[in-house]
């Protein structure tokens, strides 16, 4: 993948749940002419109603071209890398994976719409707190349109009033991406250089979960493990409420993890504490420690309520795993 991926997503014409459709129409006019750039913005204007300017026909050919989709060669135009594999292949998974990886953003939208519908507001207020190198102004949501308006085309995202929510063909995506995503190139904003690594230990193994999915997940907690204080991105995992292994449908489920430090994280997942459905700490009683951080962050706050979004955690999956622990 390109070193760069696009802040940009930029729609096409024919309306906002016609997009793969417009693509799909652009391609076979390429693929069958190979046009000048004379000849593709006269096809634009043949094709599209109410099209007629040559710099906005021009502006999306160049954005598919960013993308890979199109390439110029000899002043006429031709299949992109991108475009010929999408051709060859026909169909959406090879397209979102394909979208996903020169676009910012799109991933990381489909996770944060498991935890429930969203307005445009929520998700460009979404995607600024994730991606922040994406830059546009606070209260802006022409972008975040045309992210979801992709999603939509894609028929992983619908519209329902003035939300947006996934389809069963977006969740049966997000339950599959989170792992099979985890060797992504991605890395975030320079800021948060220290988030780049898409592996972190567990208990007795390691796994991976796809970097977009871990910093959806941490700027969903503000970057802060709850019980340590831990602040920095570097030093924080993602850790599921529902084992990773036990639950693989929920492995991509927001309302099942949460940001812990690596040492908080291994402590949960050997069973030495947990929280209850009220967000209270719960200490395992033979838990014992000479450690000042284990004795201070854990074992002094027995019963203390930690602080994490309200709910953040989905109540029966806490209750569910504190059942599986002989202490509790």
């Amino acid at each position: 993948m390109p070193p760069d991926r696009l802040r940009s997503i930029v729609p096409l014409f024919g309306g906002g749940t016609r997009y793969v459709e417009t693509l799909d129409a652009i391609l076979e006019f390429v693929e069958a002419h190979q046009p000048t750039t004379d000849e593709l913005v006269g096809w634009h204007r043949g094709s599209f109603a109410n099209v007629s300017s040559r710099e906005s026909i021009l502006r999306r050919v160049r954005y598919l071209q960013q993308v890979g989709f199109l390439r110029q060669a000899n002043e006429h135009w031709e299949l992109g890398d991108a475009g010929r594999e999408y051709v060859e292949q026909g169909d959406v998974g090879t397209l979102l994976r394909i979208m996903c990886d020169r676009n910012v953003g799109l991933r990381s939208l489909l996770y944060a719409l498991v935890a429930g519908p969203m307005t445009l507001g929520e998700v460009s207020e979404q995607q600024l707190d994730t991606h922040p190198e994406l830059g546009w102004s606070r209260g802006e949501t022409d972008m975040a349109k045309q992210r979801v308006n992709w999603l939509r085309s894609m028929g992983l995202v619908e519209k329902q009033g003035d939300e947006y929510a996934l389809t069963d063909d977006g969740r049966a995506f997000v339950e599959r991406a989170v792992a099979e995503w985890a060797d992504s190139d991605w890395t975030p904003s320079v800021s948060d250089a220290e988030m780049r690594a898409g592996t972190y230990e567990a208990t007795v193994h390691a796994r991976s979960v796809d970097p977009e999915f871990r910093a959806t997940v941490l700027s969903r907690h503000d970057r802060t493990c709850p019980i340590s204080g831990v602040d920095h991105p570097g030093l924080l995992d993602v850790a599921h409420v529902l084992s990773w292994s036990d639950y693989p449908d929920h492995r991509a489920d927001l309302s099942n993890v949460l940001a812990l430090s690596k040492t908080h994280h291994a402590a949960f997942d050997r069973e030495l504490f947990t929280i209850d459905q009220d967000y209270r700490l719960r200490v395992n009683p033979e838990f014992e420690s000479e450690s000042d951080l284990l004795q201070r962050t854990i074992i002094d706050r027995e019963g203390e309520r930690i602080s994490i979004p309200e709910e953040s955690l989905e109540p029966q999956y806490v209750s569910e795993h504190n059942a599986s622990l002989e202490w509790v």
